[in-house]
């Protein structure tokens, strides 16, 4: 299984045209974040969780020339914006993309998108194959993917289990029910904002206490806003088995 972290970074905080802050202003290219979402080869297979609004610098970036499916964690704008750019792999693969998410985040993504899915066949429009999904495993070409319900504040979404890898972004809370589906993992992925306490989001410490507690031979932090540090400082930070990831960082298990 491969694993490419297309970006790591966030909407939250100042935009970046006008911040002077020493993040923002970094010559190192791990400070250079885009909206998170990640890249997951198995095999034949190639998928891709959250099409945010980098989505189409991201994958050209990356030289993903095929894609499978999207999973999608909720239906924020910053984690559903770029769809439209899956045209392209529509017509790569003479095929329509199959996203997969809860009912209420296709129903998002329906209105949101309206005119793909118009009766107005318009030529040259996406083609989007909806798939419901809830929180119990599913099968994809006989590869099982189980989702992990978390909260962002109020509202409910979904991280996923596939394998000795599990991927959580966009909460602030996850149930002790939910936690056990996270033992026994190679690699966890999960967000950390920033170092203060944040609405909807864990913060540093918070991310920390749950690996602690579930224990994955390596974690990596992901979501990271320009209020956790620059890349190299927070780094130093860290235990030994927890890393910050960062945009094009690679991981084979």
């Amino acid at each position: 299984m491969k694993i490419l972290f297309l970006g790591t970074g966030t909407s939250q905080g100042v935009p970046v045209i006008a911040c002077k802050c020493s993040v923002c202003q970094s010559e190192d290219i791990k400070d250079k974040r885009l909206r998170s979402s990640i890249y997951i080869k198995i095999g034949n297979k190639n998928w891709v969780i959250d099409s945010g609004p980098d989505f189409r610098q991201q994958m050209l970036r990356a030289k993903i020339l095929k894609l499978n499916a999207i999973f999608f964690t909720h239906e924020h704008k910053d984690h559903t914006a770029g769809l439209d750019d899956v045209r392209s792999y529509n017509y790569l693969q003479k095929s329509a993309m199959p996203i997969y998410a809860e009912k209420r985040v296709l129903e998002s993504i329906q209105q949101e998108f309206s005119y793909i899915f118009s009766k107005n066949n318009y030529p040259g429009i996406p083609k989007i194959e909806l798939n419901i999904i809830e929180n119990k495993p599913f099968k994809i070409e006989e590869e099982t993917i189980i989702p992990i319900r978390g909260m962002h504040y109020h509202l409910p979404v979904f991280g996923y289990r596939i394998r000795n890898f599990a991927y959580i972004t966009d909460v602030n809370f996850i149930s002790e029910k939910e936690q056990e589906k996270l033992k026994d993992l190679e690699v966890l992925v999960v967000n950390a904002l920033r170092k203060e306490k944040h609405i909807s989001h864990f913060n540093l410490s918070e991310a920390l206490e749950l690996i602690e507690k579930v224990k994955p031979k390596k974690a990596y932090l992901t979501h990271i806003s320009h209020f956790l540090g620059k890349h190299n400082e927070v780094f130093k930070e860290l235990p030994e088995n927890v890393f910050l990831a960062y945009d094009g960082l690679e991981i084979n298990l």
